[in-house]
């Protein structure tokens, strides 16, 4: 079957979107990962840590000139950094730094599941204004992202454990985000399946001919 026309519309919409904002979504992230790698390579876990919140607080301000607001993501994942940077640099144990990711995403999957709970996703508030999907859409991609942050979060937890300082912190520089993406470009087709074109009932639903109590 031929996709039709809203169906063109909502797949091209999401993938315009999504190349629109991935290159400086990338600097932006990438950029402190980068640097944390580089000056560890150079001068030690603790200079790299150092730098790491520094690069930092200039992605945040980045981020900031770029879309006029703070993504909540990166804000917390910003403040969680410096917090336990900072304790990683004044008590001198690596520890706190490396337990940061296992923190950040198992705090992303709680609050997720939370929002579920209470019949208030939050994915939908963060990207309704990007795009809209219907209420089973939310839903699957809400358990999907929970199902990856504690996934990460047990990764993360396995890799500091079981290596060393130096392998942590380059899967953490080039391991966490391009899974990351990965996962995210996953997505792609549940979006468009359950994409809601513009004044029209789901794309899925128009595809089949039937009814919301058929899906």
């Amino acid at each position: 079957m031929k996709p039709r026309p809203e169906q063109k519309l909502v797949a091209q919409g999401v993938d315009a979107s999504a190349q629109q904002g991935l290159w400086p979504k990338l600097v932006i992230e990438l950029g402190p990962l980068l640097v944390f790698f580089a000056a560890n390579a150079v001068a030690g876990i603790y200079a790299g840590t150092a730098a790491f919140m520094v690069a930092t607080l200039i992605s945040l301000a980045a981020a900031r000139i770029r879309y006029h607001k703070v993504p909540i993501m990166p804000l917390v994942s910003g403040v969680i950094v410096l917090v336990f940077g900072g304790l990683t640099l004044f008590l001198r144990d690596e520890t706190f730094i490396k337990l940061k990711p296992t923190i950040v995403y198992s705090m992303f999957a709680l609050l997720l599941a939370a929002g579920l709970m209470l019949k208030k996703p939050l994915l939908e508030l963060l990207f309704g204004p990007v795009f809209a999907l219907t209420e089973e859409g939310w839903r699957k991609l809400t358990w999907r992202w929970i199902a990856f942050f504690v996934v990460m979060a047990i990764v993360n937890e396995l890799v500091w454990r079981n290596f060393s300082t130096d392998t942590w912190v380059s899967f953490k520089a080039f391991g966490f985000l391009p899974l990351t993406l990965l996962f995210t470009l996953a997505q792609v087709p549940l979006l468009q399946r359950y994409g809601v074109a513009p004044q029209g009932p789901p794309i899925a639903q128009r595809n089949k001919g039937g009814s919301p109590s058929s899906r």
